[in-house]
C-alpha cells in the first residue's frame, strides 16, 4: 500500500491506498489505536480492480490531529468519512463496498445510518455494539447507571495511556507496556505477527489527551467511580453517547458480513476491557455485583441489532473464526480476504 494525504472539507486525511484510482471503490476502516497500515496483509490479497483507501482516522496515525467532540457519538469520524469519499468522487452512487474492523466497525454503522446512499455492501470485522462499550447490563443495552459510570475516558489504563503517550515500544513492565497489550489482546495471543516493529510504530501515532485518546473523563459516586465526559475517543464509544442501533430499523439495509474470532478478549461478552468483567475477576475492587454491574453482553447486543435488518429485507451472515482473536484481519488475512471478496461478489449478484 501507498500513502498520501488527501485534504477534505474537515480536516487533512492520511490514507493509505492501492490499486487504480478507476477502480472498484472499497473503504476500509481501522479501530482504536491503529492505522490504515493494519489492513495491509488483506489489502495485498485483493484483486487489483479494486481501489483501496484505508485512511487513518481523526486521533489516529498521521491525520491531522483535531479534537473529537464525544458529544456526537461515532458521527465526528462518520462524517470525516463522508468528507473524504466526496473528495474521491464516490458519494451518492451506492458504489462503495466497506469493511471496518471493530471501532471503525461502529463507525460504518452509523455511516450507513447517515449515508446509506453510498454504499453497496459492508463487512464489519469484531465490531463495537450498537450500545457502545461498557456500563451496559443486558442485551437490550440498560445502563447499570444512568450516569453510565464504568465507560468512557477514564477507564482507560494510567500507564498505558501514559506509556502511549511517551512513544514507549518497550516490553518493561509487561502490564503496561503498548506493544505488550497489543501483542496480546489485537489478536489472539497464539498469534505472532512477522511485522510487529511496524505495527506497534503505528499505534504509538495515537494522540493523547483528553481531546484524543483516551479522553476526559468525570468523577461518578458509582462503581468504579469514572463515567463519561464529552470529549476524546473513548467517550465518543460510551453508551452516554454512542448508539447505532437505529442500524438495525434501515429500510434499505446493505448486505452485511460479520466476521470475528472465536477467542476476541476485547468485544465478546466476557470482554478483559469490560468493568463488568474484571469486577467479576477480583480485577478490580467493589465490584457491586452481577446484578448491577454484570459483564456487557457485547454479542448478544450487536446479534440483536444486526437481525433485525433482516425484517427490512436485509442479508446478515456471521461468520466465526476458529482459534482468532480480536484481529482476523492481521491473523487470518487469506480467509478475511476472501470472505471479503465473496460477500462483495454475492452483493454484486456475481457468481461465486
Amino acid at each position: 500500500m501507498q500513502t498520501v494525504t488527501i485534504s477534505t472539507s474537515r480536516l487533512q486525511t492520511h490514507c493509505w491506498v492501492q490499486g487504480p484510482e478507476d477502480g472498484q471503490p472499497l473503504l476500509l476502516v481501522h479501530g482504536n489505536l491503529v492505522t490504515g497500515r493494519f489492513f495491509q496483509a488483506v489489502a495485498e490479497r485483493l484483486p487489483d480492480r479494486f481501489r483501496l483507501v484505508a485512511p487513518d482516522l481523526r486521533a489516529f496515525g498521521r491525520t491531522q490531529a483535531l479534537p473529537v467532540d464525544a458529544s456526537r457519538g461515532l458521527r465526528d469520524w462518520s462524517d470525516d468519512l463522508r468528507a473524504l469519499v466526496e473528495v474521491l468522487g464516490w458519494g451518492d452512487a451506492g458504489r462503495v463496498h466497506a469493511v471496518g474492523w471493530s471501532l471503525g466497525g461502529g463507525i460504518l454503522q452509523q455511516y450507513e445510518i447517515d449515508h446509506a446512499a453510498d454504499l453497496a455492501s459492508l463487512t464489519l470485522i469484531a465490531p463495537v455494539s450498537p450500545y457502545g462499550f461498557g456500563g451496559t447490563r443486558d442485551a437490550q443495552g440498560t445502563p447499570a447507571y444512568g450516569d453510565f459510570a464504568g465507560s468512557g475516558g477514564g477507564t482507560a489504563a494510567p500507564d498505558f495511556v501514559r506509556r502511549l503517550g511517551a512513544h514507549d515500544a518497550s516490553e518493561d513492565e509487561p502490564l503496561s507496556s503498548p506493544r505488550v497489550v497489543m501483542r496480546s489482546y489485537f489478536w489472539s495471543p497464539r498469534y505472532t505477527a512477522p511485522d510487529e516493529a511496524e505495527l506497534i510504530q503505528e499505534v504509538l501515532l495515537t494522540s493523547v489527551g483528553d481531546d484524543f485518546y483516551p479522553g476526559a473523563s468525570a468523577a461518578s459516586p458509582n462503581w468504579p467511580g469514572v463515567g463519561p465526559a464529552p470529549r476524546g475517543v473513548n467517550n465518543a464509544f460510551s453508551p452516554a453517547y454512542c448508539n447505532t442501533t437505529a442500524f438495525g430499523d434501515l429500510d434499505r439495509p446493505r448486505p452485511l458480513l460479520w466476521i470475528r474470532g472465536d477467542e476476541d478478549q476485547v468485544i465478546s461478552d466476557q470482554s478483559l476491557f469490560d468493568f463488568g468483567t474484571l469486577g467479576q475477576l477480583g480485577a478490580v475492587p467493589g465490584w457491586p455485583g452481577a446484578d448491577v454491574f454484570p459483564p456487557q453482553p457485547m454479542l448478544q447486543q450487536t446479534r440483536g441489532v444486526f437481525e433485525r435488518r433482516r425484517a427490512h429485507g436485509g442479508v446478515v451472515r456471521e461468520v466465526v473464526l476458529h482459534e482468532v482473536g480480536h484481529g482476523p484481519l492481521i491473523e487470518r488475512p487469506d480467509e478475511v480476504a476472501r470472505l471479503i471478496l465473496g460477500h462483495i461478489e454475492a452483493a454484486q449478484g456475481s457468481p461465486g
